[in-house]
């Protein structure tokens, strides 16, 4: 028969207690000396222009990947907030410091970089070229169609997809478009953006109906003027009554 004393139980639990607690100390000691694990930030920046959506590239200065383009992203120092480091290397790559960005998701594939173990985060924007102009264009920045991005350096054309594909979502669950448009357009400009956005060929009198039937676009009762083709009925966007029904509001689906 076997007796386990009290003095036994305790000194087990003590071991066990000893096993899973683990100091501050300790945990420092791991992120200075086992971890080392780099934070960064990745930059995917849409721009809508002259009916097709694009998005910012720079070349990679690194030799591992010579002459292939890559999203704008840089290392975060320990004293850096995640949400301002963003901005702030945007800033330092472009120059651009009127962009919002929104937080997408977070990349951490063991040997996604070639310097050693970075996990990155993944924010991106959606801006109307002509009103944001590049005040630097170092390393060959430039804006490149969405439709020709291809082997992007480190993972980035994983993280470009995942943005291209969240912000294809989000066109369809708001109105973010419309901030791209001129105060007056026309149904033939709102289409060609949607079009431009989703990657996609809309069925002209659906694309319509459906929007008609959200109620948000103001009848100017004005007509386009010096268009090479025939001249379309303009229209706004009604921001106010979007404001008071987007709760109700379900989107639209293409």
């Amino acid at each position: 028969m076997l007796v386990v004393t009290r003095s036994a139980l305790l000194k087990n639990k003590d071991n066990k207690n000893n096993k899973t607690v683990k100091t501050l100390k300790i945990i420092q000691s791991e992120v200075e000396s086992l971890n080392k694990i780099a934070l960064s930030v990745d930059c995917v920046i849409f721009g809508f222009d002259e009916n097709k959506l694009k998005v910012l590239l720079i070349r990679s200065d690194l030799k591992e990947y010579k002459g292939r383009l890559s999203l704008l992203g840089d290392l975060l120092s320990p004293n850096d907030e995640l949400d301002k480091a963003a901005y702030k290397i945007l800033k330092k790559r472009t120059g651009l410091d009127d962009v919002y960005l929104e937080q997408v998701q977070t990349f951490g594939k063991v040997n996604r970089h070639p310097g050693g173990r970075v996990i990155t985060v993944a924010y991106y924007s959606l801006i109307n070229i002509m009103h944001h102009k590049l005040k630097i264009r170092e390393n060959e920045l430039d804006w490149h169609d969405v439709s020709g991005v291809k082997n992007l350096a480190f993972d980035h054309q994983e993280i470009f997809e995942t943005c291209y594909q969240r912000l294809q979502k989000r066109v369809q669950e708001h109105p973010l478009g419309f901030s791209l448009l001129p105060s007056k357009f026309s149904l033939r400009d709102l289409q060609n953006l949607y079009e431009a956005i989703l990657g996609i060929k809309l069925d002209r009198r659906n694309f319509r109906k459906k929007f008609f039937a959200m109620d948000f676009l103001v009848d100017l009762n004005e007509i386009e003027t010096n268009v090479p083709h025939r001249p379309g009925k303009l229209y706004s966007f009604d921001y106010d009554k979007y404001e008071q029904k987007k709760k109700k509001w379900s989107g639209i689906d293409f």
